[in-house]
């Protein structure tokens, strides 16, 4: 059965504003919080603040991107998260934009899938309590964890391409895509997931799918909402060349023709709670386990109060 469960539409500078979202997630239907990377805080720290608050709920990074962070300093974080919460964590990462390599490392990585493998194996071998050693290409760690009891916590791998979705299926225990509409799941990341995992002798990770949506209620305007969601994701060439494949062309230049073809693409849902429903479905339908409500586009445009009765409205909808 597919899980609903919701994105933080901030990220939020002051840890305090997390806690409408955290209070929503526990006394709602949704299974798990998440929150994306973040220029001005750490995601875990704002669940560790929540929960010191009262609000322990299910936690999810979607994604840490990897030349911010050594292997250690995420073991630690994703293993800290999970006993201040004490609920399961899904940890994900990703390689971020070449341009954030670049900016980040001097240049680019030559193999983003080794740069991932590399991570993957010294993150999943720290949390363990394996002793790591690994002197790669991209990343050295020579380190152990005390085994310490405490909900589990899954490494889940941000992809948008199908080579990506293959080493999903090898190395890790969830997949997560942002704005891959539901049939480029079905018929190209899913397969992909799959190949990789029946190689690798291992079951198939779980897909989890974050999907910008918002209602149609007077007054708003569906292509502005669209692009408050989306503009900064469909300048990044990894993005774009995903769209593309999914049969749906953005262009910067012309961010009206670019909302639309978000819009018919299915990429961005937006109707009343029927049509958001039906949309949904299409997930459901193409192997998604754990679909992530995202109203950035509503938060951006209309505040915080309209996101979060956006997301109570959309949880009571979809069931």
């Amino acid at each position: 059965m597919t899980a609903f469960s919701i994105l933080m539409p901030i990220a939020p500078p002051g840890p305090e504003q997390v806690l409408p979202y955290a209070a929503l997630t526990q006394r709602s239907e949704a299974h798990r919080l998440w929150q994306g990377q973040a220029a001005l805080n750490q995601p875990h720290q704002s669940f560790v603040y929540a929960a010191a608050a009262g609000y322990r709920v299910p936690a999810g990074l979607a994604v840490s991107v990897l030349p911010l962070m050594h292997p250690y300093e995420a073991a630690v974080q994703a293993h800290s998260m999970a006993l201040a919460t004490g609920h399961p964590v899904v940890a994900g990462f990703g390689p971020g934009a070449a341009v954030l390599q670049r900016n980040m490392l001097g240049a680019p990585y030559r193999s983003p899938l080794t740069a991932v493998r590399e991570y993957f194996g010294a993150v999943r071998g720290l949390l363990d309590g394996d002793q790591v050693r690994l002197d790669g290409e991209y990343f050295t760690c020579h380190a152990m964890l005390p085994r310490v009891e405490r909900p589990s916590v899954e490494l889940g791998l941000g992809v948008l391409q199908p080579k990506m979705a293959r080493l999903a299926g090898e190395i890790a225990d969830a997949a997560i895509t942002w704005l891959a509409p539901a049939r480029y799941l079905r018929d190209v990341l899913v397969p992909a997931l799959h190949e990789g995992a029946q190689g690798a002798g291992r079951p198939v990770p779980r897909l989890v799918a974050l999907v910008p949506v918002a209602l149609d209620e007077p007054g708003r305007d569906s292509a502005a909402l669209a692009l408050a969601a989306s503009a900064g994701h469909i300048r990044l060439p990894h993005y774009a060349s995903m769209l593309d494949r999914s049969g749906i062309h953005v262009d910067p230049a012309d961010p009206t023709a670019s909302a639309g073809a978000l819009m018919s693409g299915r990429a961005f849902l937006y109707g009343n709670a029927a049509a958001i429903r039906e949309g949904l479905d299409e997930f459901r339908e193409a192997g998604v386990d754990e679909i992530v409500l995202s109203v950035t586009g509503v938060h951006a445009t209309y505040g915080n109060q309209a996101a979060l009765h956006e997301l109570d409205t959309l949880l009571e909808a979809v069931p």
